[in-house]
């Protein structure tokens, strides 16, 4: 069974919430991996915010993404969700984007209805495109797509700018148009959150958790519980990293030694663990004079 199979089988199963961390690297998706959870999410916030140092306001190009989705995809046997932003253009780039995301391995990409240049759904100044122009860009991505378990995760940014009702009427008419998930970002309460999965109940919904956003923190047994199928936590991790490295900066230039930090840092050996150093010097020793 290959991974978009495998993803096929989980969202099609009726019982269990896949949670899916955000990575912005290899390195990260591994960790995902190893820790038990079933998907990793390619982050577009998480891209640009380590690529570029910047936020995500559309800065990134194609190639600049599908290198990082190529790699991350690499590092896991895992299903990977990956943000395709807007299709990078209109719906003619996007058939190339959908066709060279599922070449790099991805199981499902998501596109969104802002346009071009997008903002992270949980900033305020979006702006959409007509319902029209969404429809057939999925459209578009259903008739690109390969394998039929490749999923189009048809993203809508409607709530914060037209409101809640909006935003389900634009899900509905993406579900006609072909798409197999849907995601109505920045519900901005428990109720509205509700209302999406009882008046969107034919395909699977995703939930956005996004600390500080627009959308209330839920525990996932509870989300589970309003039948949302999938939840992102895009950019938890990194974030925590963020914090961990900023302490850590503070207290080395404070202390001027690393000392303190020794069992609090992974130590060489995990690290090489971690990054295969083992099976590379397999390699070297099978083929290498």
């Amino acid at each position: 069974m290959n991974r978009n199979q495998m993803f096929h089988r989980m969202v099609s199963d009726q019982s269990d919430l896949l949670v899916a961390p955000g990575a912005a690297n290899a390195i990260t998706a591994r960790l995902i991996e190893e820790a038990g959870f079933p998907v990793v999410y390619v982050t577009g916030a998480g891209l640009s915010n380590s690529m570029l140092g910047l936020a995500d306001v559309g800065l990134l190009s194609f190639k600049e993404v599908i290198d990082q989705v190529k790699y991350i995809c690499d590092a896991v046997e895992i299903p990977v969700i990956a943000d395709g932003d807007t299709g990078f253009g209109n719906a003619v780039n996007l058939i190339r984007t959908v066709k060279e995301f599922e070449k790099a391995g991805v199981s499902a990409i998501q596109l969104e209805d802002q346009i071009t240049p997008k903002k992270c759904g949980h900033f305020d100044g979006k702006q959409i495109v007509p319902t029209e122009e969404m429809v057939n860009k999925i459209k578009a991505g259903v008739d690109a797509r390969k394998d039929p378990h490749f999923k189009i995760i048809a993203r809508t940014d409607a709530r914060s700018i037209n409101g809640i009702e909006a935003a389900i009427e634009r899900a509905e008419h993406y579900i006609e148009a072909g798409a197999d998930i849907t995601f109505i970002e920045a519900p901005e309460s428990i109720d509205e959150m509700k209302l999406i999965t009882s008046r969107l109940h034919g395909v699977p919904q995703v939930a956005n958790m996004v600390e500080h956003g627009k959308t209330p923190i839920v525990h996932n047994e509870e989300l589970e519980k309003m039948n949302f199928k999938i939840v992102l936590y895009a950019n938890f991790l990194q974030r925590r990293a963020i914090k961990a490295m900023q302490e850590a900066l503070y207290s080395l230039k404070k202390e001027n030694t690393t000392y303190h930090f020794m069992n609090e840092i992974i130590t060489m050996k995990e690290r090489n663990r971690l990054t295969k150093l083992d099976d590379i010097k397999k390699m070297e020793v099978k083929y290498m004079l």
